[in-house]
């Protein structure tokens, strides 16, 4: 197995869902502590297998001592996102009270004038500045805190409790302070979102330890809710992170027709009046439908008997993507 192609080609295609979830919906989400958490972040999984400092400071090409100083450094200031041209225009507008665009611009004439006007607009599309005027005469307010958190209270709660649902879900039992290190929320959104959750049975709260853990026995989120689709999205990713981890743990480097752990992927190629392109492009529905209604069968038999205390949790995980494609000959 060429492993370092692999791990090459997994990064790039991390970096591509990175990139896309950083501009979906007009966003331009800060991304200047991505390397820094990166390498924190792999350096601790390699550190929680059991692989001593000496051969991960090897592994990323460093002595032991620059290894061991970057990860000191990085450590004291891993909350530092750093600054980008995104954030640095929107605590300007916060700054004043009222600003011209004109204003702007001066301020920012260093950078891109393109990319100012585009973050601007970017600014006003997601809710978080109010323009009024036209042309020159335009200017700019950073909508309250209050103004803000009217428009986007329940959906932001909603998606904390579906996101700390699905993690509690996928790796619990978690310790509060174990969630907090998995997920990015504030102290008081995670509190929130897990009295949410307990107080309407969707988590349990087990207090047989020093401090309280969470568990979950199921997680369902309904298909067409807008609100959690960030959960939706981590779940379907760590299935297959998960399920590729715990094929590798298991030394499998084929595929059996026996296998209980793995994935599989296909591609069919089909165009109008194709005699299997009505089946191919129902694929989707008709696994939801029958995953559905089996998901229903074995959660209606859970909830009327005593459930065991030693199980297997099976996760099935499947997507569908349609492009449109030309031969190149054509």
């Amino acid at each position: 197995m060429n492993t370092k192609v692999l791990i090459d080609s997994i990064v790039r295609q991390t970096t591509v869902l990175i990139a896309q979830l950083a501009t979906s919906a007009g966003m331009r989400a800060p991304l200047a502590h991505i390397a820094n958490q990166t390498f924190l972040s792999l350096t601790r999984e390699l550190e929680g297998q059991g692989i001593g400092q000496k051969v991960i400071a090897d592994m990323f090409g460093l002595a032991l001592r620059s290894y061991q100083q970057k990860v000191q450094r990085l450590s004291e200031s891993a909350t530092d996102r750093g600054r980008s041209l995104w954030e640095a225009i929107h605590d300007y507008l916060q700054s004043k009270h009222v600003v011209s665009r004109a204003e702007v611009l001066a301020r920012f004439g260093r950078d891109d004038q393109a990319s100012v006007r585009g973050i601007l607009s970017d600014l006003v599309d997601t809710g978080l500045v109010y323009r009024s005027g036209r042309g020159d005469g335009t200017v700019y307010r950073v909508a309250s805190a209050e103004e803000i958190a009217a428009a986007s209270k329940a959906d932001v709660m909603a998606s904390a409790e579906a996101l700390v649902w699905v993690t509690v879900y996928q790796q619990g039992p978690l310790a509060q302070r174990k969630l907090a290190e998995l997920l990015p929320l504030a102290a008081t959104q995670l509190r929130a979102a897990l009295a949410a959750l307990v107080g309407n049975g969707r988590v349990i709260e087990d207090h047989s330890e020093s401090e309280p853990r969470y568990r979950s026995e199921l997680c369902f989120i309904p298909l067409g809710q807008s609100a959690g689709w960030e959960a939706a999205l981590l779940d379907h990713y760590q299935a297959v992170v998960r399920a590729i981890c715990v094929k590798l743990e298991q030394g499998a480097s084929s595929a059996l027709p026996a296998d209980r752990v793995g994935g599989s992927t296909y591609a069919f190629d089909v165009w109008p009046g194709h005699p299997y392109a009505e089946r191919v492009y129902g694929l989707l529905a008709q696994q939801r439908a029958a995953l559905s209604a089996l998901w229903n069968d074995v959660s209606t038999h859970n909830n009327s008997v005593q459930r065991s205390s030693a199980y297997d949790k099976v996760t099935f995980y499947f997507g569908q993507m349609l492009t449109s494609e030309t031969d190149e000959a054509d």
